[in-house]
Parts: C-alpha cells; sequence; structure tokens
C-alpha cells in the first residue's frame, strides 16, 4: 500500500520555463533522458537561477501538464514578481481543493522526483478507491536537503469519486 496524504490546498501559480516531451507517453527511458537533458540546460544556461532569483520560497518545482495536446514539462518556482523574458515561460495555474501528496527524499533532484512520481502515479493512484486524478498539472516539490539528502513532495490534483 502506497503512503500518502490527502491535503487541501489553496490555488497557487508556478511560474516556470519549460520543455515539450516528443517521446510517446509510454516511453518512459525516452521521457526520462528528455527531462535530465532539459534539466541540465536550464541548470547550466543559468533559466533555473532567474527563476530563483524572484521566488517567494525556496520551493523548486518540477511540473508536468498536458498544454494543447502536448506533454510539458516544466521547472518552476512560486513568485509575485513579473515573469521575466524566458524562453518557453508559462504561468501555471494549480487549482484549490485536494491533492494527493506522497512524501520522499533522494540523493539527488531526479531521483527524489521519480520516486515520489513513481509511487503517486504508480502506487497511490491506481490503488484508490475513493479519489481519482482527472488531468491538469501535477508538481514534484523538491522543498529543501536536509542529512545529504534532498527532500519534498509530489503534489496531484484530485476529486472525490
Amino acid at each position: 500500500m502506497a503512503d500518502y496524504t490527502l491535503e487541501e490546498k489553496d490555488s497557487f501559480t508556478v511560474l516556470g520555463t519549460g520543455t515539450e516531451l516528443m517521446s510517446d507517453y509510454t516511453d518512459f527511458v525516452g521521457i526520462n533522458n528528455e527531462k535530465a537533458d532539459f534539466w541540465q540546460a536550464v541548470n547550466q544556461d543559468g533559466r533555473l537561477d532567474t527563476l530563483k532569483s524572484i521566488a517567494t520560497n525556496d520551493y523548486i518545482f518540477i511540473v508536468n501538464e498536458a498544454v494543447n495536446n502536448k506533454m510539458m514539462h516544466y521547472a518552476g518556482v512560486m513568485t509575485e514578481a513579473p515573469a521575466p523574458e524566458l524562453e518557453e515561460s508559462r504561468v501555471i495555474q494549480f487549482p484549490k481543493g485536494e491533492y494527493l501528496v506522497v512524501k520522499g527524499e533522494g540523493k539527488t533532484v531526479d531521483e527524489l522526483s521519480n520516486k515520489v512520481t513513481g509511487i503517486a502515479f504508480g502506487q497511490a493512484l491506481p490503488e484508490a478507491k475513493d479519489f481519482a486524478y482527472v488531468g491538469g498539472p501535477n508538481a514534484a516539490v523538491v522543498m529543501g536537503q536536509r542529512n545529504g539528502l534532498f527532500y519534498g513532495e509530489m503534489w496531484i490534483p484530485v476529486v472525490r469519486k
């Protein structure tokens, strides 16, 4: 049984810079390679630092969202500042409501993100009897580091069945 909670969250906005994932949605190796390449690029070219400089907290959001029938993947932050001129930037609106929350840790941001995403989509949602994910943006949220590990949560908006 997956370890998760359901939490009520107010609506919130994430400013993200992103990329379209071109691999088939069932090609997990291809998708993970595209995501890894994207994260390497935003770390090297300064886009992530630009986002961090206007963030209202230290959280880094790893957002997945279907937009106009495209699989989009974003690096983002919560902010109230005007959006900087970033390639493929988007204001991503998360709805008020219940969220499936899976907590986790990892040696790297990738490991953390893959772990909480896998538990949420591979275990918690398939086992759920009284709630369901019906689409919309979802995010792995990197909240910080402790004892040499990154820690964070997966946030997926859900509705009661």
